[in-house]
């Protein structure tokens, strides 16, 4: 498989850093318990990072964090849009069998609920004797639900209950525990309170105030997502003038202000840049935390991002090259708006710079932390453990196939199995139509049609889709 990544700046970087390696500090027992955060980026792309191909901003502490760990290039998210990629994650499931399927807005606040019988991945964590905490976008349950944050095994959140909501930067209120915690600083059409400062302070509070448990530190941060508002600060100004810029004109007044509408931007190119960089900047304050905190050494530490660029509020994915070498946005089933760059860093376990192609999505990640953890996972699921790769020990089972479906535009399903990938757009119109069938290993940008050539590969994928697909009198495609 062609790597698209920055492999000679991953390998200097990791260089560099083998030199400092005798001031690590003790190893830890093998019988505690490591302590877990999970990083989430919103709408990051595949080529948004410097050691990806991104050359128009760099980020330094991504990077490092690649080279300290170990890089997943085959790895890919849940679903194309928020809700239900996040849903798979924290079911074990993929799209054919997940409660949630889709982007649902319950009335004025919140998203469709999960089950009551759903035993979601914090519940598991937290039985299993981790202090959870999770801060930033939740998505899966409006407040008061079975399925809000602090219905299902979170001892703290902080952030968004409202998907939709967690559009706007400068939000009226975010929520702790439930409870709505009114801005001051964004009274009155104010920009004095960023929301998504306030969710990285709270993150780094939540990391001193439990540096002596066992934690799951669960950062569904909401950048890049649009809007593209930044504070006007150092970061953004050292942007403003560097891009050709097509403003944007957005929602500053009326009923959809500040409740999903998005704000104008002048500069959405430098807005967008100095998004990725604060990213990038909060991940560096995690890491550099952590350390300080003596918890770096048995501290799993998991980056990706939830689907793959966004086309809303002046974003322009191509502009940035933010698909890298893939074809598609969020919404798409190709492979740019569901492959997503993930790395993982655990100094105890996990050799630093490397990389693995070992082909996994989210549903993965429940039963990988739920074997780390030391528990079974409760019920069935679809995820396979990537525990064996990351730290090199054991057999690592391998996937049948992976497989998607997506509600909305027409309806779409997408599987791959090893390197081949089936794609059917259209549904509604036509759901018997004949895939589209692409070999991901010499056209990674499915750029080549090749159903006509390999009917038996198409007959066999479709009847795999078939297969994985579990009907759900909630979803239907429209």
């Amino acid at each position: 498989m062609s790597i698209f990544f920055n492999k000679e700046s991953l390998l200097a970087i990791s260089g560099l850093l083998s030199l400092n390696a005798c001031q690590s500090v003790e190893k830890p027992k093998e019988t505690e318990k490591p302590n877990i955060i999970y990083l989430i980026a919103d709408d990051l792309g595949f080529g948004d990072l410097s050691f990806t191909g991104q050359e128009k901003f760099s980020t330094p502490n991504i990077d490092k964090l690649a080279a300290e760990g170990m890089f997943f290039t085959r790895h890919y998210s849940g679903s194309t849009v928020c809700a239900p990629s996040r849903s798979s994650l924290f079911t074990g499931l993929h799209m054919g069998h997940c409660p949630v399927r889709g982007n649902k807005v319950w009335k004025e606040e919140g998203d469709s609920p999960l089950p009551d019988s759903t035993y979601m991945l914090s519940e598991l964590l937290h039985d299993a004797g981790y202090v959870t905490g999770g801060f930033g976008k939740w998505g899966m349950g409006y407040p008061g639900s079975v399925s809000a944050p602090e219905n299902v095994g979170f001892d703290e959140w902080y952030g968004y209950n409202c998907q939709r909501l967690a559009h706007n930067y400068y939000p009226e209120f975010l929520r702790h525990n439930g409870e709505k915690i009114f801005l001051e600083g964004n009274k009155n059409k104010g920009t004095g309170d960023y929301a998504a400062d306030l969710i990285h302070e709270k993150a780094l509070e939540f990391l001193r105030n439990n540096k002596d448990k066992p934690f799951f530190l669960y950062l569904p941060y909401t950048i890049p997502h649009a809007e593209l508002l930044v504070p006007n600060d150092s970061i953004f100004e050292s942007f403003k003038g560097k891009f050709p810029e097509t403003p944007y004109t957005g929602t500053d007044d009326g009923p959809l202000y500040r409740k999903g509408g998005y704000g104008s931007q002048e500069n959405p190119h430098a807005a967008f840049a100095a998004m990725v960089v604060r990213l990038d900047n909060m991940l560096g304050d995690i890491m550099k935390e952590l350390k300080n905190l003596g918890l770096d050494e048995n501290t799993l530490v998991i980056f990706t991002s939830d689907n793959g660029p966004h086309l809303e509020a002046g974003a322009d994915p191509d502009f940035f090259n933010s698909n890298g070498p893939y074809k598609g946005y969020k919404r798409d089933l190709y492979e740019g708006g569901i492959h997503i760059p993930m790395i993982a860093r655990w100094p105890a376990k996990i050799k630093p710079g490397t990389q693995t192609d070992h082909i996994s999505a989210f549903w993965d990640v429940y039963p990988t932390l739920s074997e780390i953890a030391g528990v079974e996972p409760a019920g069935e699921m679809d995820g396979i453990s990537f525990l064996p790769t990351l730290t090199g020990e054991g057999s690592q089972k391998e996937h049948e196939y992976l497989y998607w479906e997506f509600y909305e535009k027409e309806g779409r399903q997408a599987i791959r199995q090893n390197n081949w990938k089936a794609i059917r757009y259209n549904i509604v119109k036509d759901p018997e139509s004949l895939p589209e069938l692409y070999d991901l290993s010499n056209d990674p940008g499915e750029t080549k049609n090749l159903a006509s050539e390999f009917p038996l590969i198409v007959e066999k994928l479709d009847s795999l889709m078939k297969l994985a697909h579990t009907p759900d009198q909630n979803w239907q495609y429209r």
